[in-house]
């Protein structure tokens, strides 16, 4: 009933363009999830990954709570508590503490494009999990993706570090983490998307909270470094949150994942710019070959950025 009568109230046609409003939103989240793989390249190092992905989480959580209160917006812990711990374990706590332990060895402009592979991993888990047929197209755009990832770390210098080929294992099963959460919440009980970032950042910081114990702090962490943390606690995750989900609501699911081909360009600039990173060919092909590859997994057209999804669909 309730969809009834929000589409009654905001009547739109699956052919207007999508609004100006929806396309600065859509370069937000994309620049603030890019400038997230900068953040965790200057904090992993300086706290440790475990410190600086609970600090992460349960600044995420803080922050929802406060919007929560505001919006009266309920958890319901008691009934979707499961399910709350099985998305804070795949979409949080697991890829952000690989992501952590790769940081301190790959630049953010890998972190990021190696993070696109997730659309990737899903198709091969929807094959398995779902019965889902493998079209021709999809096993393309795998063939893309893996051979984008070769390009990408067979020509880069950093790949010949110690620790990074196990570092570039960790980026990718962060990856896969990401897409075993997308397939769970295709078949999972139905849950209000807020209740789920909510629930989900209060159920990664009591998993990670633990590990505190065998990985405490490297050091007192700066006032920089404590920036970059608030910034990536409440900006990247709790502020990143509300922006996707607002554009799920104005424009549909579909062109809100369009922000996944986007968010390399800023992971790549943003180390570039302020790491002074060294970005080569290989890094700008590599990456192109990989979001090729997902673009014909995920069945992405250009068409995606001028259209709207109806309200009534969201």
């Amino acid at each position: 009933m309730r969809k009834n009568r929000v589409a009654r109230s905001n009547p739109v046609r699956n052919n207007d363009p999508m609004p100006v409003a929806s396309l600065l939103h859509l370069l937000l989240l994309s620049a603030i999830w890019g400038g997230s793989f900068l953040l965790i390249r200057v904090g992993a190092p300086a706290l440790g990954p475990v410190p600086l992905m609970e600090a992460r989480v349960l600044l995420a959580a803080i922050f929802l709570a406060v919007v929560a209160l505001l919006l009266r917006r309920p958890l319901a812990w008691r009934t979707h508590w499961r399910h709350y711990l099985f998305v804070g374990l795949f979409n949080s706590a697991l890829p952000f503490l690989l992501f952590g332990y790769a940081a301190l060895t790959l630049s953010a402009a890998m972190l990021s494009i190696l993070n696109a592979t997730s659309p990737l991993w899903g198709a091969l888990i929807a094959v398995v999990w779902q019965k889902a047929p493998l079209a021709g197209r999809t096993l393309a755009g795998l063939a893309l993706g893996i051979a984008g990832i070769g390009l990408l770390v067979g020509f880069d210098r950093v790949a010949l570090e110690p620790g990074a080929g196990v570092a570039i294992v960790a980026s990718l099963a962060a990856a896969l983490c990401y897409a075993v959460a997308s397939n769970y919440a295709k078949t999972a009980r139905t849950v209000e998307p807020f209740a789920n970032a909510h629930g989900s950042m209060w159920a990664a910081s009591l998993l990670i909270g633990p590990l505190l114990l065998a990985f405490p702090p490297n050091a007192t962490p700066t006032p920089g470094i404590a920036l970059a943390v608030l910034a990536l606690g409440v900006v990247c995750s709790g502020v990143a949150y509300l922006l996707y989900f607002r554009l799920i609501a104005d424009i549909g699911a579909a062109p809100a994942l369009t922000v996944t081909f986007l968010i390399p360009l800023f992971g790549t600039g943003f180390g570039w710019f302020f790491l002074d990173e060294a970005v080569g060919w290989h890094t700008l092909a590599g990456g192109a070959v990989v979001i090729a590859g997902t673009a014909l997994v995920t069945g992405f057209s250009p068409r995606l950025l001028t259209l709207r999804k109806e309200a009534a669909n969201v």
